[in-house]
């Protein structure tokens, strides 16, 4: 196959060339303006940052991308799915107030926030998986399966379930609705936290399926009537129903790569990623500790493989950060330093083995 382009510039500025003018500058070389977007509906996938982590991509980098697709005549908007863990995005009202509260909004974008799975987490489009071998039809939110054109906007760091969070992370859990990362997370059901509970009948109110009852003040779920909605998980007014979160992470980094496949195969894409404030956790965490290495720049690709191998790289050419997590944890890769249960690599020999790209590429550095 032959290799796949991905275009990178590095972080230096000067008066004349602000990052926002190199972010620019980089997707317009990478062939950005190719993508039929006049008239179409565009999805700008980020990730808004869980409050009180300061990691997360400041909104000044999604504007450049909003501003070149409304230039070009595209209807833009900035989406993500809720979240399955209990947090500040857990449904669409909390989610905006975190997307605000980071910055993120229409005067500072220039465009609206769509939170792709709706209110609840609920609004999902089905969508069969050729070829899948964990997952045979993926639940996306719907806003992205409405989207005509789909831009993923990634901040690369690591992460303690899947070694790094990079374009398919972003694109595959991230797309997926409440169920859809379940099904990536957990081999089993959710389950109720007894010592949480307080009877109060929310969950089982919103259950469709009559697996959860009640006895003296606690809520139980039956597994055999279950499927796994995770409605109950967003109705709990005391967070007391949870995932399993008991799913094997290669497994987890394949089943995120072929929610990823659901929608790269239905979508015309294009993929941008920024290597800056590698946290050793994922932007979810409601922190953000010392970056695992410095800074290294801005990249750009066609192909998600490419450019999450691309990423993988550069990271891994670069010293440890004096003081963080990896610190004097002699090994090659940082990523396995910092999480050494997790292997990137099964998602980028998966990735490839779904035919979603190449990790073979050339770095064109702009």
């Amino acid at each position: 196959m032959e290799k796949a382009k991905v275009y990178f510039t590095d972080f230096h500025a000067t008066p004349e060339m602000t990052l926002p003018q190199k972010l620019r500058r980089l997707v317009k070389k990478a062939g950005i303006d190719e993508l039929p977007v006049k008239g179409h509906f565009t999805a700008v996938k980020i990730h808004f940052g869980e409050p009180g982590n300061l990691a997360y991509l400041r909104p000044n980098y999604a504007k450049v991308i909003v501003d070149i697709v409304k230039e070009n005549g595209g209807k833009v908007f900035l989406t993500d799915c809720n979240t399955l863990y209990v947090g500040g995005r857990k449904n669409a009202l909390d989610h905006l107030d975190s997307a605000y509260t980071n910055g993120y909004n229409p005067f500072t974008t220039g465009c609206h926030i769509i939170i792709a799975d709706g209110l609840k987490g609920l609004d999902e489009e089905k969508v069969p998986i050729e070829g899948g071998e964990y997952v045979k039809e993926a639940k996306i939110g719907q806003a992205v399966m409405d989207a005509d054109v789909f831009i993923s906007l990634t901040h690369f760091k690591c992460h303690e379930n899947t070694g790094f969070g990079g374009t398919f992370k972003n694109i595959g859990m991230g797309c997926g609705s409440r169920a859809g990362k379940m099904e990536m997370h957990s081999a089993g059901k959710p389950h109720v936290q007894q010592e949480l509970c307080v009877g109060c009948g929310m969950c089982q109110r919103n259950c469709a399926h009559s697996a959860i009852t009640i006895t003296n003040h606690k809520a139980s779920i039956d597994h055999n009537r279950c499927v796994g909605c995770g409605r109950c998980i967003g109705a709990c007014p005391k967070d007391a129903v949870a995932a399993a979160g008991d799913e094997v992470n290669d497994i987890l980094n394949k089943k995120m790569v072929e929610y990823a496949a659901a929608v790269l195969r239905n979508k015309l894409c294009f993929h941008i990623s920024l290597i800056c404030d590698v946290s050793p956790f994922c932007d979810c965490h409601a922190e953000n500790d010392v970056p695992i290495i410095p800074d290294v720049g801005m990249l750009a690709s066609f192909d998600p493989v490419a450019l999450d191998s691309a990423c993988a790289d550069l990271c891994n050419a670069q010293p440890a950060m004096p003081g963080c997590r990896i610190d004097g944890n002699a090994d090659e890769d940082h990523f396995h330093a910092a999480h050494p249960t997790t292997n990137w690599h099964s998602l980028i020999e998966h990735a490839e083995k779904m035919g979603l790209g190449t990790s073979q590429y050339e770095l064109i550095r702009i």
